[in-house]
Protein backbone atom coordinates (compact mmCIF):
# COMPACT_ATOMS: atom_id res chain seq x y z
CA UNK A 1 0.00 0.00 0.00
CA UNK A 2 1.15 3.46 -1.12
CA UNK A 3 2.08 5.90 1.63
CA UNK A 4 0.57 9.03 2.99
CA UNK A 5 2.13 11.61 1.07
CA UNK A 6 -0.85 14.44 2.49
CA UNK A 7 -2.80 14.93 5.51
CA UNK A 8 -4.97 17.64 6.64
CA UNK A 9 -6.08 17.00 10.19
CA UNK A 10 -9.36 19.66 11.37
CA UNK A 11 -7.74 22.31 9.77
CA UNK A 12 -9.88 25.56 10.19
CA UNK A 13 -9.17 28.54 8.74
CA UNK A 14 -10.60 32.26 9.66
CA UNK A 15 -10.75 35.45 8.53
CA UNK A 16 -11.38 37.82 11.42
CA UNK A 17 -14.58 36.29 12.56
CA UNK A 18 -15.56 34.80 9.27
CA UNK A 19 -14.69 30.94 9.04
CA UNK A 20 -13.79 29.91 5.77
CA UNK A 21 -12.62 26.50 6.66
CA UNK A 22 -14.30 24.28 8.99
CA UNK A 23 -12.54 21.38 10.33
CA UNK A 24 -11.14 19.76 7.29
CA UNK A 25 -9.86 16.13 7.36
CA UNK A 26 -8.58 13.58 4.49
CA UNK A 27 -5.86 12.35 3.92
CA UNK A 28 -4.46 10.95 0.19
CA UNK A 29 -1.75 8.48 -0.45
CA UNK A 30 0.40 7.74 -3.51
CA UNK A 31 -1.91 7.32 -6.61
CA UNK A 32 -5.28 9.09 -5.50
CA UNK A 33 -6.35 11.80 -7.34
CA UNK A 34 -8.84 13.98 -5.16
CA UNK A 35 -11.85 15.98 -7.28
CA UNK A 36 -12.56 18.74 -4.82
CA UNK A 37 -16.13 20.47 -5.79
CA UNK A 38 -18.37 22.35 -4.01
CA UNK A 39 -20.34 26.46 -5.08
CA UNK A 40 -18.37 29.54 -4.92
CA UNK A 41 -17.63 30.44 -1.71
CA UNK A 42 -17.23 26.88 -0.57
CA UNK A 43 -13.84 27.07 0.75
CA UNK A 44 -11.88 25.01 -1.84
CA UNK A 45 -9.30 27.44 -3.09
CA UNK A 46 -8.90 28.90 0.67
CA UNK A 47 -8.07 25.12 1.59
CA UNK A 48 -5.96 24.21 -1.30
CA UNK A 49 -3.48 27.62 -0.24
CA UNK A 50 -3.59 25.81 3.25
CA UNK A 51 -2.56 22.34 2.12
CA UNK A 52 0.42 24.45 0.03
CA UNK A 53 1.26 26.29 2.87
CA UNK A 54 0.63 29.33 1.59
CA UNK A 55 -2.46 30.15 4.29
CA UNK A 56 -1.53 29.95 7.69
CA UNK A 57 -4.43 27.81 9.05
CA UNK A 58 -6.33 28.88 12.44
CA UNK A 59 -5.97 25.04 14.10
CA UNK A 60 -5.37 21.92 12.89
CA UNK A 61 -2.10 20.49 11.29
CA UNK A 62 -0.99 19.76 7.29
CA UNK A 63 1.45 17.56 6.46
CA UNK A 64 3.36 16.58 3.51
CA UNK A 65 5.21 12.86 3.86
CA UNK A 66 5.05 13.29 7.43
CA UNK A 67 6.18 16.29 8.01
CA UNK A 68 4.48 19.21 8.84
CA UNK A 69 4.10 22.20 6.55
CA UNK A 70 5.21 25.66 7.80
CA UNK A 71 4.07 28.73 5.84
CA UNK A 72 7.60 30.83 6.77
CA UNK A 73 9.56 27.66 5.94
CA UNK A 74 9.76 27.21 1.89
CA UNK A 75 11.51 23.74 2.34
CA UNK A 76 8.91 22.51 3.82
CA UNK A 77 6.93 22.78 0.47
CA UNK A 78 9.68 21.70 -1.60
CA UNK A 79 7.55 18.40 -2.28
CA UNK A 80 4.70 20.02 -3.15
CA UNK A 81 4.01 22.10 -6.26
CA UNK A 82 0.46 24.71 -6.27
CA UNK A 83 -0.94 26.37 -9.66
CA UNK A 84 -3.42 28.82 -8.70
CA UNK A 85 -6.85 28.95 -10.51
CA UNK A 86 -5.35 33.04 -11.91
CA UNK A 87 -1.78 32.04 -12.10
CA UNK A 88 0.88 34.64 -11.79
CA UNK A 89 3.78 35.03 -15.13
CA UNK A 90 6.05 37.27 -16.17
CA UNK A 91 4.72 38.70 -19.11
CA UNK A 92 7.93 40.24 -20.31
CA UNK A 93 9.97 36.52 -20.48
CA UNK A 94 9.43 34.24 -22.92
CA UNK A 95 7.82 30.64 -22.55
CA UNK A 96 10.83 28.89 -22.43
CA UNK A 97 12.83 31.98 -20.25
CA UNK A 98 10.18 31.41 -17.87
CA UNK A 99 10.34 27.85 -17.16
CA UNK A 100 14.36 28.26 -17.16
CA UNK A 101 13.48 30.73 -14.41
CA UNK A 102 11.81 28.80 -12.39
CA UNK A 103 14.31 25.60 -13.06
CA UNK A 104 17.16 28.05 -11.80
CA UNK A 105 14.69 29.13 -8.80
CA UNK A 106 14.39 25.32 -7.58
CA UNK A 107 18.49 25.05 -8.29
CA UNK A 108 17.85 22.42 -11.02
CA UNK A 109 21.06 21.68 -13.25
CA UNK A 110 20.78 23.20 -16.52
CA UNK A 111 20.38 20.07 -18.38
CA UNK A 112 17.69 18.89 -16.83
CA UNK A 113 16.18 22.32 -16.91
CA UNK A 114 16.63 22.22 -20.58
CA UNK A 115 15.14 18.50 -20.36
CA UNK A 116 12.20 19.41 -18.40
CA UNK A 117 11.36 22.34 -20.55
CA UNK A 118 11.17 20.53 -23.52
CA UNK A 119 9.47 17.45 -21.83
CA UNK A 120 6.40 19.67 -20.08
CA UNK A 121 6.28 22.09 -23.52
CA UNK A 122 5.74 18.92 -25.50
CA UNK A 123 3.40 17.16 -22.63
CA UNK A 124 1.03 20.55 -22.35
CA UNK A 125 1.02 20.99 -26.21
CA UNK A 126 3.14 24.49 -25.95
CA UNK A 127 6.22 23.32 -28.41
CA UNK A 128 4.86 25.72 -30.88
CA UNK A 129 5.31 28.33 -27.91
CA UNK A 130 8.67 28.07 -27.06
CA UNK A 131 10.05 31.44 -27.88
CA UNK A 132 6.59 33.25 -27.59
CA UNK A 133 6.36 36.15 -25.08
CA UNK A 134 4.01 34.90 -22.07
CA UNK A 135 2.03 37.68 -22.61
CA UNK A 136 1.08 36.64 -26.07
CA UNK A 137 -0.97 33.86 -24.71
CA UNK A 138 -4.28 32.93 -24.04
CA UNK A 139 -5.61 32.16 -21.38
CA UNK A 140 -5.76 28.25 -21.82
CA UNK A 141 -2.29 28.48 -22.94
CA UNK A 142 -1.36 30.37 -19.80
CA UNK A 143 -2.80 27.68 -17.46
CA UNK A 144 -1.24 25.49 -19.15
CA UNK A 145 2.09 27.01 -18.70
CA UNK A 146 1.28 27.37 -15.40
CA UNK A 147 0.93 24.05 -15.33
CA UNK A 148 4.37 23.28 -16.67
CA UNK A 149 6.05 25.54 -14.15
CA UNK A 150 4.23 23.43 -11.28
CA UNK A 151 5.58 20.15 -12.56
CA UNK A 152 8.81 21.41 -13.23
CA UNK A 153 10.82 20.09 -10.05
CA UNK A 154 8.76 17.08 -10.21
CA UNK A 155 6.70 17.25 -7.13
CA UNK A 156 5.14 14.46 -5.05
CA UNK A 157 1.84 16.43 -3.89
CA UNK A 158 0.32 18.16 -6.80
CA UNK A 159 -2.38 20.91 -6.37
CA UNK A 160 -4.66 22.60 -8.74
CA UNK A 161 -7.10 25.40 -8.64
CA UNK A 162 -9.63 25.14 -11.60
CA UNK A 163 -6.59 23.95 -14.31
CA UNK A 164 -9.27 23.10 -16.99
CA UNK A 165 -10.16 26.98 -16.73
CA UNK A 166 -10.11 28.79 -20.74
CA UNK A 167 -9.23 24.66 -22.48
CA UNK A 168 -11.02 23.82 -25.12
CA UNK A 169 -12.36 20.56 -25.42
CA UNK A 170 -9.66 19.22 -27.39
CA UNK A 171 -7.29 20.49 -24.50
CA UNK A 172 -9.34 19.07 -22.09
CA UNK A 173 -9.14 15.75 -23.29
CA UNK A 174 -5.47 15.74 -23.21
CA UNK A 175 -5.30 17.74 -19.43
CA UNK A 176 -7.47 14.44 -18.43
CA UNK A 177 -5.09 12.40 -20.29
CA UNK A 178 -2.06 13.98 -18.34
CA UNK A 179 -3.82 13.92 -15.16
CA UNK A 180 -4.37 9.98 -15.02
CA UNK A 181 -0.56 9.63 -16.40
CA UNK A 182 0.98 11.74 -13.29
CA UNK A 183 -1.75 9.71 -10.78
CA UNK A 184 -0.06 6.36 -12.19
CA UNK A 185 3.24 7.78 -11.61
CA UNK A 186 2.08 7.54 -7.74
CA UNK A 187 1.94 10.94 -6.97
CA UNK A 188 -0.79 12.54 -4.68
CA UNK A 189 -3.01 15.24 -7.12
CA UNK A 190 -5.93 17.52 -5.91
CA UNK A 191 -8.02 19.24 -8.85
CA UNK A 192 -10.54 21.27 -8.04
CA UNK A 193 -13.17 21.78 -10.63
CA UNK A 194 -16.49 22.33 -11.63
CA UNK A 195 -16.50 20.39 -14.77
CA UNK A 196 -18.04 17.39 -13.12
CA UNK A 197 -18.12 14.90 -16.13
CA UNK A 198 -14.25 15.36 -16.42
CA UNK A 199 -13.84 14.53 -12.96
CA UNK A 200 -15.55 11.04 -13.20
CA UNK A 201 -13.29 10.06 -15.62
CA UNK A 202 -9.95 10.24 -13.91
CA UNK A 203 -10.27 10.76 -10.08
CA UNK A 204 -9.95 8.22 -7.36
CA UNK A 205 -11.48 10.08 -4.61
CA UNK A 206 -14.18 13.13 -4.66
CA UNK A 207 -14.34 15.98 -2.01
CA UNK A 208 -18.06 17.83 -1.72
CA UNK A 209 -17.29 21.29 0.31
CA UNK A 210 -20.19 23.69 1.31
CA UNK A 211 -19.69 26.83 3.59
CA UNK A 212 -16.22 25.39 4.85
CA UNK A 213 -17.03 22.32 5.27
CA UNK A 214 -16.67 18.45 4.26
CA UNK A 215 -20.01 17.08 3.22
CA UNK A 216 -19.21 14.01 1.83
CA UNK A 217 -15.73 12.17 1.11
CA UNK A 218 -14.91 9.15 -0.33
CA UNK A 219 -14.28 7.10 -3.79
CA UNK A 220 -15.97 8.39 -6.90
CA UNK A 221 -17.74 4.73 -6.42
CA UNK A 222 -18.60 5.38 -2.68
CA UNK A 223 -19.69 9.24 -3.79
CA UNK A 224 -21.82 8.34 -7.45
CA UNK A 225 -23.43 5.32 -5.16
CA UNK A 226 -21.79 2.90 -7.63
CA UNK A 227 -20.70 1.12 -4.10
CA UNK A 228 -23.89 1.94 -1.39
CA UNK A 229 -25.29 -0.57 0.97
CA UNK A 230 -28.10 -1.04 -1.51
CA UNK A 231 -27.75 -5.38 -2.40
CA UNK A 232 -29.70 -4.41 -5.66
CA UNK A 233 -28.94 -2.05 -9.06
CA UNK A 234 -31.83 -0.69 -10.93
CA UNK A 235 -31.94 -1.98 -14.80
CA UNK A 236 -32.97 0.25 -17.32
CA UNK A 237 -34.78 -1.69 -20.40
CA UNK A 238 -35.69 0.04 -23.47
CA UNK A 239 -38.33 -1.59 -25.74
CA UNK A 240 -38.85 -1.68 -29.72
CA UNK A 241 -42.32 -1.06 -29.32
CA UNK A 242 -44.93 -0.54 -26.22
CA UNK A 243 -46.68 -3.52 -24.87
CA UNK A 244 -49.94 -3.19 -22.50
CA UNK A 245 -48.81 -6.59 -20.62
CA UNK A 246 -45.20 -6.09 -19.60
CA UNK A 247 -46.18 -5.94 -15.84
CA UNK A 248 -48.07 -9.53 -16.61
CA UNK A 249 -45.46 -11.17 -18.43
CA UNK A 250 -42.95 -9.93 -15.60
CA UNK A 251 -44.62 -11.51 -12.72
CA UNK A 252 -42.93 -14.37 -12.62
CA UNK A 253 -39.69 -13.38 -12.83
CA UNK A 254 -38.32 -14.44 -10.06
CA UNK A 255 -35.34 -12.24 -9.73
CA UNK A 256 -37.46 -8.79 -10.17
CA UNK A 257 -37.70 -6.57 -6.77
CA UNK A 258 -39.79 -4.42 -8.57
CA UNK A 259 -41.02 -3.01 -12.13
CA UNK A 260 -41.55 0.45 -13.07
CA UNK A 261 -43.32 0.44 -16.67
CA UNK A 262 -43.40 4.12 -18.67
CA UNK A 263 -44.32 3.22 -22.43
CA UNK A 264 -41.56 1.15 -24.22
CA UNK A 265 -38.99 2.09 -21.03
CA UNK A 266 -38.98 -0.31 -18.12
CA UNK A 267 -37.01 0.08 -15.26
CA UNK A 268 -36.23 -3.37 -13.40
CA UNK A 269 -35.01 -3.43 -9.59
CA UNK A 270 -32.37 -6.80 -9.20
CA UNK A 271 -29.66 -8.38 -7.27
CA UNK A 272 -26.18 -6.56 -7.31
CA UNK A 273 -24.88 -9.15 -9.55
CA UNK A 274 -24.25 -10.17 -13.08
CA UNK A 275 -25.94 -13.27 -12.97
CA UNK A 276 -29.24 -11.77 -12.00
CA UNK A 277 -28.89 -9.36 -14.61
CA UNK A 278 -27.84 -11.85 -17.52
CA UNK A 279 -30.66 -14.14 -15.64
CA UNK A 280 -33.47 -11.39 -16.21
CA UNK A 281 -32.18 -9.97 -19.64
CA UNK A 282 -32.88 -13.84 -20.56
CA UNK A 283 -35.93 -14.25 -18.97
CA UNK A 284 -37.07 -10.63 -21.07
CA UNK A 285 -36.18 -12.23 -24.41
CA UNK A 286 -37.61 -15.96 -23.90
CA UNK A 287 -41.12 -13.48 -22.46
CA UNK A 288 -41.16 -12.42 -26.37
CA UNK A 289 -40.21 -8.60 -25.31
CA UNK A 290 -38.49 -6.95 -28.02
CA UNK A 291 -35.28 -5.74 -26.34
CA UNK A 292 -33.13 -3.23 -27.90
CA UNK A 293 -31.16 -2.08 -24.73
CA UNK A 294 -30.69 -3.40 -21.30
CA UNK A 295 -27.75 -1.48 -19.04
CA UNK A 296 -27.61 -0.76 -14.99
CA UNK A 297 -28.35 2.97 -14.20
CA UNK A 298 -25.31 4.98 -12.76
CA UNK A 299 -25.87 7.68 -10.32
CA UNK A 300 -23.30 10.25 -11.81
CA UNK A 301 -21.09 12.96 -10.25
CA UNK A 302 -23.77 15.60 -10.93
CA UNK A 303 -26.62 14.29 -9.64
CA UNK A 304 -24.85 12.98 -5.97
CA UNK A 305 -23.64 16.51 -5.84
CA UNK A 306 -27.28 17.73 -5.94
CA UNK A 307 -28.35 15.12 -3.38
CA UNK A 308 -25.62 16.15 -1.33
CA UNK A 309 -28.13 19.04 -0.73
CA UNK A 310 -26.37 21.58 -2.79
CA UNK A 311 -29.28 23.56 -5.08
CA UNK A 312 -26.58 23.71 -7.46
CA UNK A 313 -23.95 23.63 -9.50
CA UNK A 314 -21.94 26.48 -10.38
Amino acid sequence: MSATLLELDRVRVRYGSFLAVDDVTFALRGGDLLGMIGPNGAGKTTTLRAAAGLQPITTGSVKIMGEPIHPDRADSRAPLGFTPDTPAVYETLTVAQYLQFIGDCYSMDRPLIKERIDFWLDQLWLRDKRDAPVKSLSRGMRQRLAVARTLMPDPFVVLLDEPAAGLDPGGRLQFRQLLASLRDQGKAIIVSSHILADLAEYCTHILIMERGRVLRFGTVADISGESDASDTTQYAVTLAARLGDVENRLKSFAKVRAVRVDGEKLTLELPRDKAAAAEALKGLIMAGLPVVEFRPIQVDLEQAYLRSGIAQVD
